[in-house]
């Protein structure tokens, strides 16, 4: 099952778009919204550990938190599109990695509701930020659409990780490792 979620991933982030159209918008669609999240160590670590920590919690969290994440994410996105003010972006987001990863270093077994507040405030900083940073030349609809997908495709990347690596020693090092590259992140 996962080789085949990889294989499809593998298949939507390889394929190019037709270019039949070209002008404004025409290179900012669904394949760079896709390809976007993949390129910034900042989400990708973020979303990794997203799905690394929905994963030693269990249950419930192992859709609630990525299903939370992806939608508050949509929400910053559109409010970051709209010029709308939200202070310390950057900031939340190092947090973000520093945080995530602690959690999964530590294996926080938090309350639901608390996780999913925690991962909500996050994903309003991700959102926001690469939101206010989209290509102004951007089908903000399709590459908005590119974006959530790839975001929930890192989730299920970090869900399979943590899964492979249950039985392992290497987990929550891994934890440790992205809080790490989020203290470098925030320092760059």
């Amino acid at each position: 099952m996962i080789r085949r979620i990889a294989s499809i991933a593998a298949l939507v982030l390889l394929a190019t778009p037709a270019l039949a159209h070209t002008g404004p918008g025409a290179m900012h669609g669904i394949a760079d919204g896709l390809a976007h999240p993949f390129g910034g160590a900042d989400h990708l670590l973020a979303m990794v550990a997203v799905g690394l920590w929905s994963a030693q919690i269990g249950g419930r969290a192992r859709w609630l938190l990525p299903l939370t994440f992806v939608a508050t994410m949509a929400v910053g996105g559109l409010l970051g599109i709209a010029g709308a003010g939200l202070p310390l972006v950057e900031t939340g987001i190092a947090a973000s990695i520093i945080v995530l990863g602690l959690a999964v270093l530590f294996g926080a077994r938090l309350p639901l509701a608390a996780s999913a507040a925690g991962v909500a405030l996050f994903a309003l900083f991700h959102g926001f930020g690469h939101g206010a940073e989209m290509p102004l030349d951007a089908n903000g609809m399709t590459y908005g659409l590119g974006f959530v997908t790839a975001t929930a495709l890192l989730h299920l990347a970090g869900l399979a990780l943590a899964t492979a690596l249950r039985r392992t020693p290497l987990l929550r090092p891994l934890g440790g490792a992205i809080a790490l590259a989020g203290i470098a992140l925030g320092g760059a």
